[in-house]
């Protein structure tokens, strides 16, 4: 009777339990470039739950790009595996030259995730402003899905606000749910209970959303939708969820 009672016990746990939510990731040493020595920064690609530091495994990215004036650049070649969290995770370096606002953008292979019973691609991007510049970070690059930042997404203070449109095939998504997490990657807190892991949003009928930073550091922001083509997993034909995903620093200025 007794082990009966401990089974049904986790089970009601799992059952009440809010799903943790995935992140494609895309972290850069660095947000903001002001000197020539500091100008070589260091990327970091993954896949995980980031507040509850997680990790799953990401095999090579389908792409992994960096566009500048409008003009993209392959540099999936510059990819080294490393291990994030304890599963394979991608590497690379970059040496910016000139001034821009550089946006780093990662397309992943279909991640089968069996507890959701469907595939999962996120469209990940981040942002480094160089030398001054901060001229085009609110053009949308085109991508199959994307948050389209409507404020500056580097060069925030903690307690700012950050607001962003979702766009799926270069429309407005009316009433988009956005996950919201902080990459708690040294531990620093604890959520109260599940569902602080993770903060959800409905976005307007422009697509549009607003979400007040807390504390400082690394959050991004994952907006979902579901394809309308399926792929097939076994024989079957499976949903596929699309992520747009940005990820933004906040700074706390004594913290500089």
């Amino acid at each position: 009777m007794w082990k009966s009672c401990l089974v049904g016990l986790a089970l009601s746990l799992v059952l009440c339990s809010p799903a943790l939510a995935h992140f494609g990731m895309v972290i850069p040493s660095d947000a903001v470039v002001e000197n020539k020595k500091d100008a070589t920064i260091d990327l970091e690609l993954s896949f995980s739950h980031p507040m509850e530091v997680i990790g799953m495994p990401l095999v090579k990215p389908r792409s992994f790009q960096v566009v500048v004036d409008g003009k993209a650049e392959d540099i999936a070649a510059s990819l080294k595996p490393i291990k994030v969290m304890g599963h394979d995770a991608w590497k690379a370096s970059y040496t910016i030259k000139r001034p821009g606002v550089y946006q780093f953008v990662m397309e992943p292979q279909p991640y089968w995730e069996a507890a959701e019973d469907c595939f999962i691609i996120h469209y990940t991007k981040t942002y480094v402003a160089a030398f001054g510049e901060e001229e085009g970070w609110d053009e949308p690059l085109g991508l199959k899905t994307e948050i389209v930042p409507l404020t500056r997404p580097f060069g925030n203070y903690a307690d700012n606000v950050f607001s962003g449109q979702v766009l799926l095939d270069g429309k407005a998504v009316p009433g988009a749910e956005v996950e919201v997490e902080f990459y708690n990657r040294d531990k620093r807190y604890t959520a109260p209970n599940g569902y602080m892991v993770t903060q959800v949003i409905k976005a307007d009928a422009n697509g549009v959303f607003t979400y007040g930073i807390p504390f400082a550091g690394w959050w991004g922001f994952a907006a979902l939708t579901t394809a309308d083509e399926k792929m097939a997993y076994q024989g079957k034909d499976k949903d596929v969820e699309l992520g747009a995903v940005v990820w933004m620093e906040f700074v706390d200025p004594s913290l500089k």
